[in-house]
């Protein structure tokens, strides 16, 4: 399983950031089959002022962007990410080729040094 952790911003517009809360309440059916199809496993967005964190899991085989060779995803998949990009503007972290910057793995509870010792040592 590969683990993501992502960062955008919303546009310094309350009536977008509004917007973007709605739409995520009921995102579009074909949106979340292609997450699915592409190997999506779980995904989270939190919001904190206009910064968004997106927390996602995936199958070893995704790959960011779609699958080479996968089938082409629903024309409302395109549809979707051209509306929530009028409703975000990348971070000033980003790289020139990123609109959800990748953010470093620093810590995870599960890695082995942080479990317990069940040997009792």
């Amino acid at each position: 399983m590969k683990v993501y952790g992502r960062m955008v911003d919303l546009r310094d517009d309350p009536e977008r950031v509004e917007a973007y809360v709605r739409y995520h309440a009921e995102v579009w059916p074909e949106v979340l089959e292609g997450l699915r199809q592409d190997g999506v496993t779980d995904m989270k967005i939190f919001l904190r002022g206009r910064r968004m964190f997106m927390y996602m899991t995936a199958t070893d085989d995704y790959v960011p962007g779609g699958r080479p060779g996968a089938p082409a995803h629903h024309p409302r998949v395109f549809e979707w990410d051209r509306l929530m990009r009028t409703l975000q503007t990348p971070s000033p972290e980003a790289t020139a080729d990123e609109w959800w910057a990748d953010m470093e793995l620093v810590f995870d509870l599960h890695w082995p040094q942080h479990l317990p010792d069940l040997a009792g040592h």
